[in-house]
């Protein structure tokens, strides 16, 4: 058989690969808006295994004093997480990754320092227990609670007490909640009442008209940044948590959105 012709060649390495492609569409990995392999992890966040480390306490009995800090929340209460919350190390805040996260906490060998016969504590991550506190430096796993979630469990006069602790994951009344702040230039979006895992690891938004589907950058904490114009557009986001798993608010603030009001999408994790 004669070989083919030097112009068919190409011609036939095309056809080939168009028949690989369609061969292997069933199988192929959705991608992002940034262009980062979709992981198909369905169901819910399961609890992680059990660690030692050990807890103290700051803030008043009232809690005050631990509602704001470094995950970028203006007042845990109002927010809905209340003040059964923690400041954790450096170590397990990844600079902010672990907001939002939720912890099963349980006082342990430590009979003149535990509460005897109760519960574990479950708590949200919504603060940074600074290195400067030595029990915070790397590579130590601390929780800082606040005194009430603190008194839950243990004694005041304890001080710090040893405990076991695990990622759980986290049970929230309604949809996904979103308050924008800053300008047309530069938008700053607070993403609240996260369930699942609870934390966030990517953040998409999408407009009705101009605005394309575009990835948001961490500003710090819970907060994202974009410098794309929102306005005058109804707003989708998309938010990955830290397993990979994804919920999109379709449409959650209409056209007219304004900025520093809170909306809540209709569903959660």
């Amino acid at each position: 058989m004669a070989a083919p012709r030097p112009l068919l060649l190409p011609l036939l390495v095309a056809m080939l690969a168009v028949v690989a492609d369609v061969a292997n569409a069933g199988h192929a990995k959705p991608l992002t808006p940034g262009w980062r392999v979709v992981h198909d992890n369905h169901g819910k966040f399961t609890a992680g295994p059990w660690k030692p480390a050990h807890a103290t306490f700051y803030g008043g009995r009232d809690g005050s004093g631990t509602t704001a800090g470094a995950c970028g929340y203006k007042d845990t209460r109002e927010q809905g997480y209340g003040v059964q919350t923690v400041a954790v190390s450096t170590v397990l805040f990844g600079d902010g990754a672990a907001c939002g996260g939720c912890y099963e906490v349980r006082c342990v060998d430590s009979p003149s320092g535990c509460k005897p016969d109760v519960a574990a504590l479950v708590v949200t991550a919504t603060d940074l227990c600074p290195p400067k506190d030595k029990w915070c430096k790397p590579p130590q796993e601390h929780f800082d609670l606040s005194m009430p979630a603190f008194l839950q469990i243990a004694q005041e006069k304890a001080g710090i007490v040893p405990i076991s602790y695990r990622r759980v994951a986290c049970a929230k009344q309604g949809g996904i909640r979103y308050t924008i702040t800053g300008n047309k230039y530069f938008n700053m979006v607070t993403i609240t009442n996260v369930g699942g895992a609870g934390d966030i690891a990517a953040v998409s938004v999408k407009g009705s008209k101009r605005v394309k589907w575009t990835e948001m950058k961490r500003n710090w904490g819970q907060v994202w940044q974009t410098g794309e114009d929102l306005t005058c557009e109804s707003l989708t986001f998309r938010v990955m948590t830290s397993d990979h798993r994804k919920a999109t608010s379709w449409h959650v603030l209409p056209a007219d959105w304004k900025f520093g009001v809170t909306y809540q999408a209709s569903k959660n994790f």
